[in-house]
């Protein structure tokens, strides 16, 4: 930041007096909005070096920073005495404000955990949003209320425990009637004194060992009592408690990680899409992986990928009930030294954030990665198919926009090439935010030669607008390209105004129409000299970003399929007396030109429709 930059007397006098000691920094825009949250070793050298040329960090840090510095108006430290402390309350304090330069957890309300109310004789097992110091136990936190409830239900079937709230103390009169959960066996009756305080907590604690993951812990518990019953002749207990053992080693079989045996992991991988990113998490604790969930973070996009996933492992262990002896992640770590520092701490003893390079625990990672994309990909589609959220996002484009609606049909342009070849447009549309993929359309540019993206958009805008230029609004053709309320084109300056250009000559000056700048992600208007630049997290620029990238995959998707046929034919169709059928015929045996040209003579002869002497010229062909 320019040394000049300017401050007011009381942010001066603020960093005048920093200390030299760990800390939380907030920095605050003139409304007194926390903009960004910090953490620091030295507080005053952290905070001041923002302000001097060289602000630190990363590239992408720098960035984001510079864009908070310009707003900020006031400081707030709070001095803590280790790093650690101080990556725990940066964590809380994201939390709390949700400042919109940090990288942050989504949790509009927080994430659940399970709940042992180990205070009661006897214990009830529930979901919970809080962490009180009611001398609980609690497992967590899980990413959705659904993950919880799975574990819950899986808990349920292999340990009955009560689910009522009605106070049971031991040797209080019982009640002269269960309900319904103990007679279909949910519950074991303590209500009834069907079962003693002693032997419902010796199953409760059995619950805990399952919610940390020590199966194994529990099937030997459960198999030194099936012997004991046995022994005494109890063969019905004896034999409920068989089944119970079998139900956990099936419900572990397929969770066996034969890799990590007698391992305590955790996995974090993760994928991105603008500023939305995704982290799959695997936990794996004894050779079993006995959770996976994903989590979504609100991460803008000049965060490098290493401080996101940073920022997550910080933010998610900082309310975590367990923290295993070792996290995997895909790439190397900012800081890992202090997030090392962090976990050790919270877990009592050390632990160690790894990057495997090869091996079954660098493969477990590319499938979390892939979990993790997949899942970012559904959530965008949960996201369209929300009616409130998109008819919200189309009323907030047409306003920045200046329309005079929201724009209920929009339609997205791009091209593709490679080099100046095989140079392809693409068309989507979205009708209320939802793609219609069957009104889709693809163009091959016909009239331009090399790598012009602007005369490219220009051919394809002609050839789109043509019926609705020539004024044939009876024509069956001219229905199937309804005219559309907003045209978005996937460029800057340039390509809007020769998109405009096109537009004038057809006589649609009128036509709303944009471009979507990939650098700073603005929406640039034809007649207008400043750009528009929604805020990131805005859903009407989640909303044209999704057009662009779903107009992007068309565009390549058809760009690509020309480039493959243009290869197969250059090799197969110029072949002397091999037509469309032998063609084929030697595809379904071959699969390739070059596997052709790879074969022996005699193979291709026997290739029905060629023969001896056309498998020779084919072949001589090929060679030469």
């Amino acid at each position: 930041m320019p040394q000049n930059q300017p401050v007011t007397p009381e942010l001066a006098a603020t960093l005048a007096n920093l200390p030299d000691r760990p800390g939380v920094y907030l920095m605050k825009d003139a409304q007194g909005n926390v903009l960004y949250v910090g953490k620091a070793q030295s507080l005053r050298n952290r905070v001041r070096s923002y302000w001097q040329k060289q602000s630190p960090g990363s590239r992408g840090e720098v960035h984001r920073i510079r864009q908070a510095i310009d707003r900020v108006a006031d400081l707030e430290v709070t001095e803590v005495d280790s790093v650690s402390e101080a990556l725990l309350l940066e964590a809380n304090l994201i939390k709390r404000y949700k400042p919109r330069f940090n990288v942050r957890l989504k949790d509009d309300k927080s994430y659940p955990y399970i709940k042992v109310t180990l205070a009661d004789d006897f214990p009830r097992i529930e979901r919970t949003r809080k962490l009180p110091a009611d001398g609980s136990r609690y497992f967590g936190p899980y990413a959705s209320a659904s993950s919880v409830d799975e574990a819950m239900n899986l808990v349920r079937r292999l340990f009955p425990f009560r689910t009522c709230t009605i106070d049971i103390k031991e040797g209080k009169r019982a009640l002269a009637r269960p309900c319904l959960l103990y007679h279909i066996k949910r519950c074991q009756g303590p209500c009834i004194e069907a079962i003693g305080k002693q032997a419902y907590r010796a199953d409760i604690a059995q619950v805990e060992l399952f919610l940390e993951g020590n199966a194994d812990a529990v099937v030997d518990g459960l198999e030194h009592q099936m012997v004991f019953a046995a022994e005494q002749q109890q063969y019905e207990r004896a034999a409920v408690l068989r089944d119970k053992i079998r139900a956990i080693e099936r419900t572990m079989e397929s969770q066996k990680m034969a890799a990590f045996a007698r391992t305590e992991l955790d996995l974090a991988a993760m994928a991105r899409h603008d500023d939305q990113a995704a982290v799959q998490l695997f936990v794996v604790r004894n050779g079993k992986m006995v959770g996976r969930d994903v989590f979504f973070l609100e991460a803008p996009r000049d965060v490098p990928d290493d401080e996101v996933l940073a920022s997550f492992l910080e933010q998610f262990y900082a309310r975590a009930t367990s923290v295993p002896r070792e996290v995997l992640v895909p790439r190397a770590l900012a800081d890992t030294a202090d997030l090392e520092a962090f976990l050790a701490a919270k877990r009592g003893s050390g632990v160690r954030i790894r990057t495997p390079q090869r091996g079954e625990k660098r493969e477990l990672l590319e499938l979390a990665t892939r979990n993790a994309a997949e899942a970012l990909a559904r959530e965008a589609a949960r996201w369209l198919a929300d009616e409130g959220k998109t008819l919200g996002a189309l009323e907030e484009l047409g306003a920045a926009l200046g329309l005079a609606g929201p724009p209920m049909r929009i339609e997205c342009y791009d091209i593709s090439n490679f080099q100046g070849a095989e140079s392809v447009g693409s068309m989507v549309v979205f009708e209320e935010g939802k793609p219609r993929s069957g009104e889709y359309r693809r163009f091959r540019i016909k009239t331009v030669q090399g790598a012009n993206d602007f005369a490219s958009h220009q051919e394809v805008l002609r050839r789109r607008f043509r019926y609705a230029a020539a004024g044939k609004e009876g024509d069956e053709e001219a229905r199937r390209w309804a005219m559309p309320d907003l045209v978005i084109i996937d460029g800057g300056r340039g390509q809007v105004s020769a998109a405009q250009e096109v537009l004038d000559e057809l006589g649609l000056p009128d036509l709303p129409m944009c471009g979507l700048a990939k650098e700073r992600e603005e929406l640039v208007l034809p007649d207008r000299e400043d750009p528009v630049v929604l805020p990131v997290t805005s859903p009407a620029l989640y909303l044209v970003q999704r057009l662009r990238d779903e107009a992007h995959r068309f565009a390549i998707t058809y760009h690509r399929s020309l480039r493959d046929k243009k290869t197969v034919r250059s090799a197969l169709d110029d072949l002397p007396g091999v037509g469309p059928k032998r063609k084929r015929e030697l595809l379904k045996v071959f699969g390739s030109a070059r596997r052709v040209r790879e074969a022996p003579v005699e193979q291709i002869a026997a290739v029905p429709g060629i023969g001896p002497a056309l498998a020779e010229r084919i072949k001589a062909h090929l060679e030469a």
